[in-house]
């Protein structure tokens, strides 16, 4: 059995996602992210019910729900779903297979690849979001990057309490749960898991497993001294 902290129900809510079928007998969370190509091939209905300004980039392989929203100069390259009343907001990048819910935010110079976005989720400002899963209503801070690959592209493996988990991916970012906060210009190590309600100090960097409901904070020194 696998440790509670690697399953779907320790970092999500589901009721309410429209595609939480994507989770089914996963294992572990991460399991989700390998399923895309084969989730899109099989439910993707391509078509436009939302609004697209004619200064977006949109592929023939996206849906867009009723009430989204694609701003100028977006790019949505797709395979892509954007939920009911989510905004790609101006110089987003949406690369292939991602899967967002409704009431999310991609926001200007925002780069989304093969991940998931639960309803209500933003990335709003100059975020990287790769191969990752944010759980409902999880904010990125300005800058927050979800790094994907290790340095040397070697397989990803995930440390919860001192064990190390073989995940089966050379690209795997993070697991955010349900209304977590990052802050800031936060970095999070490639197969970073983040519990729910947790809040993270701007310009942290995060590894391995941080417990629901935790603070992870960062202490500066600042020296403020005159000068002749």
């Amino acid at each position: 059995m696998p440790d509670a902290r690697m399953t779907t129900e320790y970092y999500f809510q589901l009721d309410q996602f429209a595609h939480r079928e994507i989770f089914s007998d996963c294992a572990c969370v991460w399991d989700a992210l390998s399923r895309l190509p084969a989730y899109f091939k099989e439910h993707l209905t391509p078509g436009i019910q939302g609004t697209v300004s004619p200064d977006a980039w949109v592929g023939d392989q996206v849906y867009i729900a009723p009430g989204a929203v694609v701003e100028p100069g977006a790019m949505v390259k797709g395979p892509a779903v954007i939920g009911p009343h989510s905004v790609i907001r101006h110089g987003a990048l949406l690369r292939e297979y991602c899967l967002i819910g409704a009431h999310c935010v991609v926001g200007h110079t925002s780069e989304v690849k093969n991940s998931i976005l639960l309803d209500g989720s933003c990335a709003a400002h100059f975020n990287y979001v790769g191969d990752s899963i944010l759980g409902n209503n999880v904010n990125l801070g300005a800058g927050a990057k979800l790094s994907n690959v290790k340095n040397d592209r070697g397989p990803v493996q995930v440390s919860i309490a001192g064990t190390r988990y073989h995940t089966g991916l050379t690209k795997f970012g993070a697991i955010i749960g349900d209304g977590a906060q990052l802050g800031c210009n936060t970095v999070t190590s490639p197969g970073s898991l983040i519990g729910p309600g947790s809040h993270i100090y701007a310009n942290t960097v995060v590894r391995g497993a941080i417990p629901a409901r935790s603070i992870v904070k960062l202490r500066q020194t600042i020296e403020v001294a005159p000068f002749d």
